[in-house]
């Protein structure tokens, strides 16, 4: 078996990162899926880290770098060809093409693909009828995302959607299976997680 870690945007303080970790790692355990999640904060420090693991990994362990795409992805463009063209700077080793995954355009955008998870979560007064019905959550502007969730949640009892206080939570109750068939994204990474470690 491959040693298969993920490194990915988020997190903020040390407790916070272990809460998305958690987070994360339930959703991927729901999915079937068995690997390391590094949480990193920062999408630098996502590259940053992700690199240096490619970089020194032995043989055979495969990294998998995971940050938000922040913005529309070109049809036709790679993962780091879109990243080329947000974050120029970072300096990709060659032979990394399929190790590259994305969150599109933000990871707020798999929540609204499963809008039972979110109404469990927030419970009375969620208003399910401020999601959008687009299908593939994918194609729905950051701004929008961010918007469509705080109106949806506004007067439940926990509050307005808050990346810190709700987000790893809202990650372990989604249904994998829902987010990937409305986000060809996620459908990619846990496609390739899959076989990642065989």
């Amino acid at each position: 078996m491959k040693a298969v870690q993920i490194f990915m945007e988020g997190g903020g303080t040390a407790k916070t990162r272990v809460q998305l970790r958690a987070g994360f790692g339930r959703f991927l355990q729901k999915a079937g899926v068995t690997c390391r999640v590094v949480t990193c904060g920062g999408r630098d420090a996502a590259f940053s880290d992700w690199r240096k693991a490619t970089l020194s990994s032995q043989r055979g362990a495969v990294n998998l770098l995971l940050v938000d795409s922040e913005a529309p992805i070109r049809e036709g463009l790679t993962p780091w060809q879109h990243l080329g063209t947000t974050d120029p700077s970072w300096q990709v080793p060659s032979g990394s093409e399929e190790q590259c995954h994305l969150m599109v355009q933000m990871m707020e955008a798999w929540f609204l693909a499963d809008s039972e998870a979110l109404g469990a979560y927030y419970g009375q007064r969620f208003g399910a009828k401020a999601l959008p019905g687009r299908e593939n959550v994918e194609q729905i502007p950051k701004a929008d995302v961010e918007r469509f969730l705080k109106e949806a949640t506004k007067k439940t009892q926990k509050g307005e959607y808050h990346k810190i206080r709700h987000g790893s939570e809202l990650l372990a109750r989604i249904d994998p299976d829902k987010v990937r068939k409305r986000a060809p994204h996620c459908e990619r990474l846990l496609a390739m997680l899959a076989n990642a470690g065989s």
